[in-house]
């Protein structure tokens, strides 16, 4: 099977604003401002392990979803090569107290070279906790699931989970050669895990095609009052050698992206 095709089996994932309230300068949380206003728009200089695209996000204006009134964010052409424009291109973000919660469906940006493809869609996902300590979850639970797959002829059973956390307070952070004032960092980890069922001498066996690790891991950079100024993804995995040489694609693989803001307008 041709490493393009099994890429098909996972394209979702998200990118959140979380942040920590841990703050090395006095700054506290409630202090910290995510605009949120109709026309804001942000263009960003995507660096995908030395391709180069740019990616132009705004918000349109208020979108419905589940009687719950939220900013739908869009991108130019309606294309992102990003992981953060590509997960929030069409969704709905909404501020209740000191959180941002997401709505919508959630797909991962082609820089994204994974070996499977989830289809998450999101209720009120909390993104944002300008309260949140370092490394605090996000979400009460997080967002896990089960999708059963045929690949190649072999039934795959993935299981995944979905997280947001909180990060790091910087008096200063410097990026793309801007230094930016009052930032905030934070994680988001999309953990997976695969099996799949062989027959050996007649009899099926359950074997671990991808053991549970972290497959995503995509860590944002807030600056008060702008947003997300740089963003960096790191996408890996770790696959059985039986399984990867039945699919065509390496055992082993990792990959970096990275976000650079090069223009705003804030309204």
């Amino acid at each position: 099977m041709k490493k393009s095709i099994l890429l098909t089996i996972l394209c979702s994932s998200i990118l959140f604003l979380s942040c920590s309230s841990d703050d090395e300068n006095g700054n506290n949380g409630t202090n910290f401002e995510i605009p949120l206003n109709n026309n804001n728009y942000w263009t960003y200089d995507v660096d995908s392990e030395g391709t180069l695209s740019r990616d132009s996000l705004y918000i349109s204006g208020d979108v419905v979803f589940n009687t719950k009134t939220y900013k739908k964010f869009q991108t130019r052409d309606d294309v992102a090569t990003g992981f953060y424009s590509s997960s929030l291109r069409n969704n709905g973000v909404r501020k209740s107290d000191s959180k941002l919660l997401l709505s919508g469906d959630l797909s991962l940006a082609p820089g994204q070279n994974l070996p499977i493809n989830l289809d998450l869609s999101l209720d009120d996902f909390v993104i944002f906790n300008s309260n949140a300590s370092n490394n605090q979850a996000l979400n009460s639970s997080a967002v896990t699931g089960s999708i059963n797959e045929t690949v190649n002829g072999y039934p795959l059973t993935i299981n995944y989970s979905l997280q947001s956390y909180g990060g790091e307070t910087l008096s200063t952070f410097a990026t793309n050669g801007v230094t930016y004032s009052n930032v905030k960092s934070t994680k988001i980890k999309l953990n997976v895990s695969i099996t799949t069922v062989i027959t050996v001498l007649g009899s099926p066996q359950t074997i671990t095609a991808l053991a549970a690790q972290d497959v995503l891991v995509s860590t944002q950079y807030l600056a008060d009052g702008i947003g997300v100024v740089y963003t960096n993804t790191v996408t890996s995995y770790n696959i059985n050698s039986f399984i990867a040489g039945e699919f065509g694609v390496p055992p082993t693989d990792t990959q970096t992206q990275e976000e650079f803001l090069d223009t705003y307008i804030i309204n």
